[in-house]
């Protein structure tokens, strides 16, 4: 009987040995994956379609070992990802890997943290001036190639700063991270992207009546105030656009509080009625702005008497710059430059005219009065920017941050447009008149600016990305609903050229790996372990005899048979 039982319990021991053996094999497999070093927040570049023609970063997800920019010449780095710091960047570097289509596993800018709109710091502003051209040609040139690895942006900090360090010191030691020598692996483990569909696009319109006297059959003449409040930008998930559009936000803000306190009163309410936009798709061809006029019914569109589009006042130092489709001759472009000039030469500031003929049969918009000139609606556009921008250009990109936003530059222009209006309402025009006079109970509140950029400044509002019911828009919404006497909101599909995708923010895992040469190290030594192990047990159970007779070739059929 108990040379029946003792094949079997061999056969058990044996097949406990293989199972111990097998959980070894799974841990050293997974042994690279058990010292995460730092895990961090990281924002995808844009990835869309314009065309049909891709654009943007084409892939999200990462699992590649990292190098720096120390890396040694000649290395493949099909399977790396490059880790760049902006302070360090080459933009030259960067434009021929990415023009010259070289291989790359990923790449990740590190971005200053005083950049981040949750730093909210306005420490080192010269610091970031002197890098703010450096990030605008980046972000030129991100944006608009076409990228088959994933790129992101990250933020410095201590953890990543660590691991940097650290990377240079193996670099410049001629030994780059790779499977076989170890180093750090950069894990983004996210599903692939996948198109916006139907992106939509929220505009919100706010209506102040104007007086009207009984008996009055006529319809009172109409004044628009504009501003677009979207961004677009390489990282959407950072395109928070401080000043493009966030200062003409705010400005719109502050004129319909300044204005609704004077309507409030039927004895200072004007005669005109005033027409408050805050509108979307802004980058696209002002695309959200096309579909609210031609919402319009006839009679409220011929009842325009102009309109002031608001776009990037605030970071300009004394001359802002009024852009026209109409020619300078005309007697309403007149009227508009005259009552804005008269009011600036008041506030010692200039005012200059710009003038760009439009094309009906181009499709590219490059100002937001030109979709009302379009319409025959005569509108002229206020900024900071003398030169008309290119398509996705000046939009809200990583360097349009609270940190470049001049609040006593929006308190100005405010002012500028707010006299302006006034005097036309009431007929002040060429009158040294100040309506909203400083310390008076119509002064420009600075305080409401600040609050409200500081809103802005935190909010990314890239319009795809934006529900009909995001807080963002219905806080929009509540707020223009505090300053005036009716409020709509229209949701439109944004149309047109452009498609985007998702996954624009993700957790980047780092690793410390071991190399492949440890990993071996650590299964002979292991391996070895176990067979004294086994050994000493079958010894000191069994005898040494029924050990070696493990090792013994068994005998064959032919033996067994004679």
């Amino acid at each position: 009987m108990a040379n029946s039982k003792k094949p079997g319990g061999l056969r058990e021991m044996l097949e406990s040995m293989y199972s111990v053996i097998a959980l070894l094999f799974i841990l050293v497999a997974c042994v690279e994956l058990c010292d995460a070093a730092a895990a961090v927040d990281v924002y995808r570049l844009i990835q869309y379609d314009m065309s049909g023609s891709p654009f943007g970063s084409r892939f999200a997800a990462l699992n590649h070992h990292a190098a720096s920019l120390h890396f040694p010449p000649g290395v493949d780095l099909s399977r790396t990802v490059l880790i760049i710091p902006l302070r360090e960047l080459n933009i030259t570097f960067v434009r021929e890997y990415i023009n010259q289509k070289k291989p790359l596993g990923g790449l990740l800018v590190l971005l200053p943290e005083v950049l981040s709109f949750k730093t909210g710091g306005n420490k080192q502003v010269h610091e970031k001036e002197k890098m703010k051209n450096l990030l605008a040609e980046l972000e030129r040139l991100l944006v608009h190639s076409n990228i088959p690895y994933p790129v992101y942006f990250a933020f410095e900090n201590d953890e990543i700063d660590t691991v940097l360090a650290d990377m240079k010191k193996n670099d410049l030691m001629g030994q780059p991270a790779t499977a076989t020598t170890g180093g750090y692996k950069f894990v983004i483990p996210t599903a692939e992207p996948k198109k916006v569909a139907s992106p939509t696009m929220t505009n919100i319109q706010g209506w102040l009546s104007g007086l009207k006297t009984d008996g009055d059959a006529n319809q009172l003449p109409t004044i628009a105030i504009v501003a677009s409040y979207d961004t677009f930008g390489a990282a959407p998930a950072l395109s928070v656009g401080s000043d493009s559009n966030g200062s003409g936000i705010v400005a719109l803000l502050e004129i319909a509080r300044l204005f609704s306190v004077l309507y409030s009163n039927p004895k200072t309410r004007g005669r005109y009625n005033l027409l408050f936009g805050l509108t979307s798709g802004g980058p696209y061809n002002y695309n959200g702005t096309q579909k609210w006029l031609r919402s319009f019914d006839q009679r409220l569109r011929e009842s325009i008497d102009y309109a002031i589009c608001l776009n990037s006042i605030g970071s300009w130092d004394n001359e802002l710059w009024i852009h026209v489709s109409k020619p300078p001759e005309n007697a309403y472009i007149k009227q508009i430059f005259e009552g804005l000039s008269n009011v600036a030469e008041e506030l010692d500031l200039k005012v200059g005219l710009k003038h760009k003929k439009i094309n009906i049969s181009n499709p590219r918009v490059a100002w937001e009065h030109e979709q009302f000139s379009r319409l025959r609606v005569t509108a002229a556009t206020l900024s900071e920017l003398s030169v008309t921008p290119e398509l996705l250009e000046s939009t809200g990109g990583l360097f349009d941050t609270r940190q470049y936003v001049n609040e006593t530059a929006i308190v100005r222009g405010v002012k500028l447009v707010a006299e302006s209006l006034a005097r036309h309402i009431y007929g002040h025009q060429g009158k040294n008149i100040q309506i909203f006079a400083d310390e008076s109970s119509l002064a420009v509140n600075p305080a409401y600016i600040r609050s409200w950029l500081d809103v802005l400044s935190q909010t990314p509002r890239v319009a795809p990305f934006l529900s009909k019911d995001d807080p963002f828009v219905m806080a929009l919404k509540k707020e223009l609903a505090g300053h005036v006497d009716e409020v709509n909101v229209q949701h439109e599909t944004l149309e047109g050229i452009f498609t985007f995708y998702d996954s624009t923010s993700a957790r980047l895992n780092i690793y410390q790996v071991a190399s492949v040469t440890f990993d071996l190290l650590l299964l002979l030594v292991l391996g070895s372990y176990l067979i004294v192990l086994f050994s000493f047990l079958v010894i000191t159970t069994r005898g040494l005899d029924d050990l070696i007779s493990l090792f013994r070739r068994p005998p064959s059929r032919k033996l067994k048979t004679a």
